[in-house]
């Protein structure tokens, strides 16, 4: 807890109204594309590429999660799994164009469309998309029951966590506009606990479903491997992430799988250079089309 002489919280408390209006923006970092209703907010046509599978996404903890599934599936060699991945750039309202919203109503990265099918699939929210893909490839899903169902357990304990961890902790720590303590101090210690969920679990699992790895840790390792990393919101000191031996060993092996380190690049729009693939159409582009390349060429 933080000390009085510390304390940066509103100390002039308030009252809600009795009907809430939005009146004025919020605050904060992304108050520019927050907004309290749904749909379209220009008309804008999506690119298609030449792959079946057509990715719209941006290299958030949420997006990360499903390029390292595409690129995993194609290390292991399931060629029908080979995608284009378009930037959406949530910064300037690309989720709010009309063929954005055609494919994910809730204006959210990622959404990915499937043309193999007709007509073609939609698919939105990063879990579901992780679960399609298993499924469609029959790939990094355990099949025994028990596995399975640790792995679903583990995914949904994923989707239903992070947002504690992601518009909670991750909100009011480093993007409101305010430092409110109690708000901090109140994620802060979710965060926490789930870390020691997290650490408990991985005490006597290799992954989270086991021995083999899965959707599971591709679902929490951009999250939670990225907090551990002290990546994550610059909080790794602040949290003391380094007591979480287990998580640790954990993120370090997973870091170090070549497909998850192309699936971090897909879609990126900051660090070095040479860590951003803007757009993603084929395996080569890692090696040609990076930033790093663009600016050589420039």
């Amino acid at each position: 807890m933080s000390d009085d002489n510390e304390q940066t919280s509103d100390s002039g408390g308030y009252t809600p109204p009795r009907v809430w209006t939005w009146d004025r923006e919020s605050g904060g970092r992304f108050a520019k594309i927050n907004r309290p209703i749904a749909g379209p907010t220009h008309d804008r046509e999506l690119p298609v590429g030449e792959h079946p599978l057509q990715l719209y996404s941006l290299a958030t903890p949420n997006g990360v999660k499903v390029t390292v599934m595409l690129e995993e599936l194609l290390a292991a060699g399931h060629s029908g799994a080979e995608y284009d991945a378009w930037l959406i750039n949530i910064q300037e309202g690309d989720q709010f164009g009309s063929g954005f919203v055609a494919i994910n109503p809730n204006s959210k990265i990622p959404a990915l469309q499937d043309r193999s099918t007709d007509p073609a699939t939609r698919v939105f929210e990063s879990g579901a998309i992780l679960l399609y893909l298993a499924e469609k490839f029959g790939a990094f899903l355990p099949t025994d029951h028990a596995s399975r169902t640790a792995a679903l357990s583990w995914l949904f304990w994923q989707m239903g966590s992070a947002p504690y961890l992601g518009g909670g902790f991750g909100h009011f720590y480093a993007y409101a506009p305010t430092k409110i303590e109690y708000a901090i101090d109140r994620f802060a210690m979710e965060t926490k606990r789930q870390l020691d969920v997290l650490d408990r679990h991985l005490a006597d699992h290799r992954f989270m479903a086991g021995d083999e790895y899965s959707i599971a840790d591709m679902a929490i390792w951009p999250w939670y491997g990225g907090l551990a990393a002290g990546v994550l919101y610059e909080a790794g000191e602040f949290l003391d992430v380094q007591s979480y031996e287990n998580v640790q060993r954990w993120t370090r092996e997973i870091a170090e799988r070549p497909a998850v380190q192309r699936g971090r690049m897909v879609n990126r729009t900051w660090g070095k250079p040479e860590s951003q693939l803007h757009e993603r159409h084929d395996a080569s582009d890692f090696e040609t089309k990076t930033q790093y390349e663009a600016g050589e060429r420039a």
